[in-house]
C-alpha cells in the first residue's frame, strides 16, 4: 500500500514525527505541494491509495486523474478543500481530526482579547526602547486599559471551543450570552444564556467568533450587524476570515464604533498588503496560529494515525462524507 502526505510543514516543521504512518506501506512526504498546480498534485499522488493533506486541494480532477485514491486523511478539522460529494460517489472515504484544538483555540481567543485590553506587546516595545527610563512618572500606558470583570461577552457559535471560551471568560467574572444552530441544555445549567443574535448585538461588550462558516455566516459581521453593536465594543476572531466584512469592519474602527479588533484569520490568507485591516486602528491580527501549538499539532498527527490505522482495519472514523 502506498501512502502519501503532500504538504506536511506547517503541522509538521520538524519537531514531531510521522513514523507512525510507515507501519502501513510505502509512505512518501511532501513539505508543500503547490495548492494552484494541479498537475503536480497529481504527479504527486500518482498511485497511491491513501492521500494525506492539509490545505492542498483534492478536487474532482484530481480524483478522476489518480483512480487508485481509497481514502483521504485531512489534518485539520475543516475539509472544505476535499469535493466530498464527488469522493463518496467514486466511493472515497474522507476522515478529518475533529476536537484537537480546542483547548488551544480558546486560550487564544482570550488572549487576543486580553492583548486588546492591555497591548501587552505593544508596552513592552516601548520599555526596550527607552520610553518607560524617560517618563517623569513611575509608570505610564499608551491606549486605553480595560477590565473584563462586569462586562458581558457574546459568542457566536457555542461549540467545543466556544464553551471553552466562555468557561475562562466566566473566570475573569464575564457574563457571557450566546448564539447558537442549537441549544445545549446542560450549558445552560453552567450559567450560560442563549440570545438572539440581535439581542446579543445589542448587549455584547466583547464579540467573539466561534462559529464555522457556512452560507448563513460569512459576512455575519457587517455594517449593518456592526450598527446593532454597542459604541466601544471589542470583536474577537479567531475561527474564520471570511465571517467578516473586512472593510466593514475597518471603517468601523476607524470611525471608533468599533474600539478594537483582535484577529488571527482574515479572508484571504496569506494576508495581501491591500487588506484594509492592516492599516485600520487598534486593530491586531495573528497569523493563524491558534491551532498551532506543539501538544495540539501532535494531537492531529496521532488522530491522524489513528484515521490511517483505522481505514486499512476496514473500520474507518471521523468520516465527514458517510
Amino acid at each position: 500500500m502506498k501512502l502519501v502526505l503532500l504538504d506536511g510543514s506547517v503541522v509538521n516543521p520538524g519537531d514531531l514525527s510521522w513514523s507512525g504512518l510507515k507501519k502501513y506501506g510505502e509512505f512518501v512526504a511532501y513539505e508543500r505541494t503547490d495548492v494552484n498546480n494541479c498537475q503536480e498534485i497529481v504527479a504527486r499522488i500518482g498511485d497511491a491509495e491513501i492521500v494525506i493533506t492539509n490545505k492542498t486541494p483534492i478536487t474532482k480532477e484530481t480524483i478522476d486523474a489518480c483512480p487508485s485514491i481509497k481514502f483521504i486523511a485531512v489534518l485539520a478539522t475543516g475539509y472544505n478543500i476535499i469535493d466530498i460529494a464527488y469522493a463518496k460517489e467514486k466511493g472515497i472515504v474522507v476522515s478529518n481530526v475533529p476536537a484537537y484544538g480546542t483547548d488551544c483555540v480558546a486560550q487564544f481567543a482570550i488572549a487576543l482579547l486580553l492583548e486588546l485590553c492591555h497591548h501587552i506587546g505593544h508596552h513592552n516595545h516601548v520599555v526596550h526602547e527607552g520610553k518607560w527610563e524617560r517618563c517623569t512618572d513611575f509608570c505610564f500606558w499608551d491606549f486605553p486599559l480595560v477590565e473584563l470583570a462586569g462586562k458581558t461577552m457574546g459568542i457566536i457559535g457555542f461549540g467545543r471551543i466556544g464553551h471553552r471560551t466562555g468557561q475562562i471568560a466566566k473566570a475573569l467574572n464575564m457574563n457571557v450570552i450566546v448564539n447558537s444552530r442549537s441549544v445545549n441544555h446542560d450549558f445552560e445549567k453552567e450559567s450560560f444564556t442563549y440570545v438572539t443574535l440581535d439581542e446579543l448585538f445589542a448587549k455584547s461588550d466583547v464579540v467573539v467568533l466561534h462559529c464555522p462558516l457556512f452560507p448563513a455566516t460569512e459576512g455575519i459581521i457587517n455594517k449593518d450587524s456592526i450598527a446593532k453593536m454597542k459604541d466601544g465594543v471589542l470583536i474577537v476572531n479567531n475561527s474564520r476570515g471570511q465571517l467578516i466584512v473586512e472593510q466593514d469592519l475597518a471603517d468601523a474602527l476607524n470611525s471608533g464604533k468599533v474600539a478594537g479588533a483582535a484577529l488571527d484569520v482574515v479572508a484571504v490568507e496569506p494576508i495581501k498588503d491591500n487588506n484594509p485591516l492592516l492599516t485600520a486602528k487598534n486593530c491586531i491580527i495573528t497569523p493563524h496560529i491558534s491551532w498551532a501549538s506543539k501538544e495540539s499539532r501532535r494531537r492531529i498527527v496521532e488522530m491522524s494515525e489513528d484515521n490511517v490505522k483505522a481505514y486499512v482495519a476496514g473500520r474507518p472514523i471521523n468520516v465527514v462524507n458517510a
